[in-house]
C-alpha cells in the first residue's frame, strides 16, 4: 500500500537536505505548466523551503489556451513568478536553421528553449532548477532530452503518475490542478491517447510486472527500451591513460 503522507514528508525532507548540501541560500526555480507535475513539485518545494524561496516561470509559446491554470497555481501558492514567452525564440531558431526541419525537431525545439530560458532565469536568481518529470513518463520516454528531462534535482522522477496524484491530493492544492488530464499541447490529444495505454496500466506494470493486454505490454517494453538512453549519462570514451585523480 502506497503511503502518500510518509512519501510526501520524506520528499520534503529530501529537498531540504539537497539545498543544505547544494546551496543553502539558493532558490528553487521551476517551469509552471499548470499541470499536475509542476503544481505538485512547486507545492513540495514551498513546504520544504517556504514560498519566498520558490520561483515559478511561465513559458507560453505565443498564446497558451490554459495559461490561467498556471496563474492559478502561482497565485494559490503565493510564489514569485515570471513570464517568458518563447515564441520569438522558437521562430527565430526555426528561421536560422538552413534546412527543412523534421517533425521531431519541431516538436522538441520548444521544450529545449524552455529549459534554456529556465536556466537563464535560475542563474539570475541564485537558483537550482527543479526537474518535474515522473517515473511513468520517464519509463516510456515521454519527455524531451535536454528539455523537460533535465534539471538540478528531481523530487518526482521515482514516483509513478498514480503516486504523484496521491501526494497531490493531500497537499493544499486546487483539485483542478492535481486532476488535470495531461496532454501534449501539440495535437489536441491526451498523453494516454498518444501512448496507447493508460497511466494506471503502465504504473501497475512498473510496480508489479502485471498487465493483462499483451499488445500493451509489448508497446510499453518497446518504448522503454527505445528511450532508455534518455535516462543514462552520455557515454564517454575512457582512454588507457594513467591518472592520479578520477571523476
Amino acid at each position: 500500500m502506497f503511503d502518500a503522507v510518509k512519501v510526501k514528508n520524506d520528499c520534503v525532507n529530501w529537498i531540504r537536505e539537497f539545498f543544505r548540501e547544494n546551496g543553502p541560500d539558493c532558490n528553487a526555480v521551476l517551469g509552471i505548466s499548470g499541470g499536475k507535475d509542476s503544481s505538485i513539485a512547486a507545492a513540495l518545494c514551498v513546504e520544504a523551503l517556504g514560498k519566498d524561496r520558490v520561483i515559478g516561470v511561465l513559458m507560453p509559446n505565443g498564446e497558451q489556451a490554459d495559461i490561467d491554470m498556471s496563474y492559478k497555481l502561482v497565485n494559490h501558492l503565493g510564489i514569485k513568478h515570471y513570464v517568458v514567452n518563447i515564441h520569438d525564440a522558437v521562430e527565430g531558431l526555426k528561421g536560422a536553421i538552413p534546412m527543412e526541419l523534421s517533425d521531431q525537431s519541431r516538436i522538441n525545439m520548444p521544450p529545449r528553449i524552455r529549459m534554456t530560458a529556465l536556466y537563464a532565469v535560475s542563474q539570475c536568481c541564485n537558483g537550482r532548477v527543479v526537474n518535474t518529470c515522473n517515473l511513468s513518463e520517464d519509463w516510456v520516454g515521454y519527455s524531451t532530452r535536454y528539455g523537460d528531462s533535465v534539471g538540478d534535482f528531481s523530487p518526482l522522477s521515482r514516483l509513478t503518475v498514480q503516486e504523484v496524484l496521491a501526494i497531490g491530493r493531500i497537499l493544499d492544492l486546487p483539485s483542478e490542478l492535481v486532476e488535470k488530464v495531461p496532454a501534449d499541447g501539440l495535437c489536441g490529444k491526451t498523453d494516454e491517447d498518444n501512448l496507447g495505454f493508460t497511466y494506471a496500466e503502465l504504473d501497475r506494470y512498473i510496480r508489479t510486472g502485471e498487465i493483462e493486454d499483451q499488445k500493451k505490454k509489448e508497446r510499453i517494453d518497446y518504448l522503454h527500451k527505445r528511450n532508455l538512453f534518455k535516462l543514462k549519462l552520455m557515454p564517454v570514451f575512457e582512454p588507457d591513460i594513467p591518472s592520479a585523480l578520477k571523476l
